[in-house]
């Protein structure tokens, strides 16, 4: 049992953070299964180290934002809503914000494989690393793993300078993005050293068997049918897989040889797996990214014709 202790030099943030009858506290227990006991300026939490220290974090986020709050929004500082997945570094709620998005979060629960099919900035990398720090969190599993192809465009690997792992870096990258938003930079980075993250290239994954573990092949639309067949058999014993990936943006000359592709028919007709498919009307991003995504979904209606 592993035991923290937190002081609040304000007795005003103190009453905002326990909420009425310390429903706040309760809240912030069954989130990251923790017990939390609170006496005058002081909370002391207690659990598994991992859920202790991301309690503490959960709380200092909110201190923070009181901190930084107007006297009108100090109200709503610590009211959670129902359906948000996890609450980021600063304090911010992830929650699916369409339709699709809910569908997609429903489907993650119920189901142990799951592909998300659809243009970028739908939220589909994003909301699948916010769940996977959610059961992380709650300590439903023990790891997260998450892998891309590396598909060479353009430029050759071999012509890039340093040695293996600084060449393939760089598509890597992408996918610290979202873990830097919802876990900061030091988190990250100390679960990633402990190897409680795990970001590897998709040549990297055979001959692995993945148990208790959260599985993300992204951009799926980049790998070949013997890949994707290599990959979906990784899966271990408590294990949960998501597959994501644009099927308008495949870097193969032939468009048809694609895995996700050629997947979504193989496996149809398998009860456990869901497929959900998100539109340009899931697009999240900048107003004039929807705009882009539905000007190219004509243009490529137009040259099929």
């Amino acid at each position: 049992m592993y035991t923290k202790n937190i002081f609040i030099s304000d007795s005003d943030d103190a009453l905002s953070i326990f909420g009425q009858y310390d429903s706040n506290l309760k809240l912030l227990e069954r989130r990251f299964n923790v017990k939390i006991f609170a006496r005058g300026d002081e909370i002391t939490i207690k659990g598994r180290k991992k859920n202790v220290e991301n309690t503490e974090i959960a709380v200092n986020n909110i201190i923070y934002k009181l901190k930084n709050a107007d006297k009108k929004t100090e109200s709503s500082v610590v009211d959670f809503s129902p359906d948000a997945l996890v609450v980021t570094e600063r304090g911010a709620q992830i929650r699916p914000r369409t339709a699709n998005q809910k569908k997609y979060i429903d489907a993650m629960n119920k189901y142990d494989m799951v592909f998300a099919i659809g243009p970028a900035g739908t939220g589909k990398t994003y909301l699948a690393v916010a769940q996977a720090i959610k059961l992380l969190r709650e300590n439903r599993i023990s790891r997260i793993v998450l892998s891309r192809p590396i598909v060479e465009a353009g430029e050759k690997l071999g012509f890039l300078p340093g040695d293996f792992y600084e060449k393939v870096n760089p598509y890597l990258t992408p996918l610290y993005d979202a873990f830097y938003s919802i876990l900061g930079p030091h988190h990250f980075t100390r679960y990633k050293s402990e190897g409680i993250i795990d970001i590897v290239p998709l040549a990297y994954m055979r001959g692995r068997t993945l148990d208790d573990a959260f599985v993300i092949l992204d951009e799926a639309q980049n790998t070949t049918l013997e890949q994707m067949k290599m990959f979906l058999t990784r899966l271990g014993s408590g294990s949960k897989s998501i597959i994501t990936g644009d099927i308008t943006q495949i870097d193969f000359e032939e468009k048809k040889s694609s895995g996700l592709v050629l997947v979504s028919k193989i496996l149809s007709s398998i009860a456990q797996i869901k497929f959900i498919n998100f539109t340009e009307e899931d697009v999240l991003r900048h107003g004039i990214v929807k705009k882009i995504v539905k000007a190219f979904e004509k243009w490529n209606k137009k040259s099929r014709q």
